[in-house]
């Protein structure tokens, strides 16, 4: 309910701004996931600025999507999102004539994001810790799903109908994308047994700028990359750090896309120009460390960084991974039954 009356305060808010300023383009997107540097180098080279409307969930960036008065210019999708509202002509489609700088990003990453969508950054989901506090770093989802019992009240998972199958799903040997019933309720036991560990179902950004628990979380569920924004917010570098397990993970990428309702097409076009060139994919990448997509911005990063393992992971990895793929009705509405009981056993 909570989050819900946010998005609610959001989308009159977004409702109440004039879509008349063409000086301005909001982009729906995570928290700290743009370069701001560049971001404030596109202001100064056009005069049109970005307003950044953040989302801390799939839910809930679908429900202002689905809202036909959001005035929302670009959006960050994953590669499912991209090809389920690009199908339903919410966002604009892509291609080298409209965006030339999909030259630079290889076949197989232009078709995850369907024709809809420029390849922005990619990664995979594991387990975040507290490098103080567990010694031992994780190396399977049994650690987070049947955790020690220090663990206890000192993990933080996320609330996603997606990203929280993923644990308890590789774990069982199913896929990520399962769909059948019998899966399912193997995952919802597994998720309930580990209910009393967990301190908040809150994505673990938002989770860690909560003065009252952010020192409670010793591990977490979350995406590559995501060990960087929670240094940055604590104020400790190298404090928290992230593994993969080794029964595999979810291999994500995200797209960045024009809402087909944009008012300023032409300027949110632009911008993906921009932030699609070479050297603006590789500060970013840099930035945010990251992987880019962009085969030509992957020459100019520094080799340090093309072989740091939790940047790029290695082969090994990759091919113990799966790639989202559309769930049916059945298995959406499932999920979201299941992540509305586990409260319960809190």
């Amino acid at each position: 309910m909570k989050g819900r009356a946010a998005i609610s305060v959001l989308l009159a808010t977004l409702v109440g701004a004039s879509a008349s300023h063409a000086e301005t383009l909001n982009l729906l997107i995570w928290e700290a996931y743009i370069d701001q540097g560049l971001v404030d180098r596109w202001t100064q080279k056009t005069g049109i600025s970005i307003h950044q409307i953040n989302f801390d969930s799939d839910d809930a960036r679908d429900e202002i999507l689905a809202d036909p008065t959001n005035h929302i210019d670009l959006v960050m999708v994953d590669e499912y999102g991209a090809s389920l509202f690009g199908n339903r002509g919410i966002l604009e489609p892509l291609s080298d004539s409209n965006l030339p700088a999909l030259a630079d990003y290889a076949p197989e990453w232009r078709e995850r994001c369907a024709g809809y969508g420029l390849p922005y950054l990619s990664g995979t989901v594991g387990i975040l810790y507290r490098s103080d506090v567990l010694k031992q770093p994780p190396n399977s989802w049994q650690d987070m799903m049947r955790p020690a019992p220090a663990l206890k009240k000192r993990i933080a998972m996320f609330d996603d109908y997606s990203e929280l199958f993923v644990p308890p799903l590789m774990l069982l040997g199913a896929s990520i994308n399962a769909n059948d019933t019998e899966s399912l309720k193997a995952a919802f036991e597994l998720l309930k047994a580990q209910a009393p560990f967990v301190l908040t179902y809150d994505y673990v950004v938002t989770a860690i700028q909560d003065p009252a628990i952010r020192q409670d979380i010793h591990m977490a569920l979350g995406y590559s990359g995501d060990q960087h924004v929670l240094n940055e917010k604590v104020g400790k570098p190298g404090l928290w750090r992230y593994a993969v397990p080794t029964e595999g993970t979810l291999s994500w990428l995200d797209c960045i896309s024009v809402t087909a309702a944009s008012l300023h097409k032409q300027q949110a076009l632009e911008f993906l120009r921009y932030i699609g060139s070479p050297e603006s994919a590789a500060a970013n990448a840099l930035s945010l460390n990251m992987p880019t997509p962009s085969s030509a911005a992957q020459k100019l990063l520094p080799e340090a960084v093309r072989s740091d393992p939790e940047i790029y992971p290695p082969e090994e990895v990759l091919a113990r991974s799966q790639y989202q793929q559309e769930l049916s009705l059945h298995s959406v509405q499932a999920r979201r039954r299941i992540i509305s009981t586990l409260a319960n056993f809190q």
